[in-house]
């Protein structure tokens, strides 16, 4: 497990991460964007 974790870490650091982070807190921000997210959490889960 803790391999997992260094690897996820690794990647946080590098470019590519860095880029995936910012698109994320992105399409965070965006409200139609949370949206689809909150519905697609809901069917994750089990909640129509």
């Amino acid at each position: 497990m803790a391999g997992i974790l260094n690897r996820i870490k690794q990647f946080a650091r590098s470019p590519q991460g860095q880029r995936a982070i910012a698109e994320a807190r992105r399409a965070a921000a965006d409200p139609r964007k949370r949206a689809q997210a909150q519905r697609l959490l809901g069917r994750l889960r089990g909640r129509h």
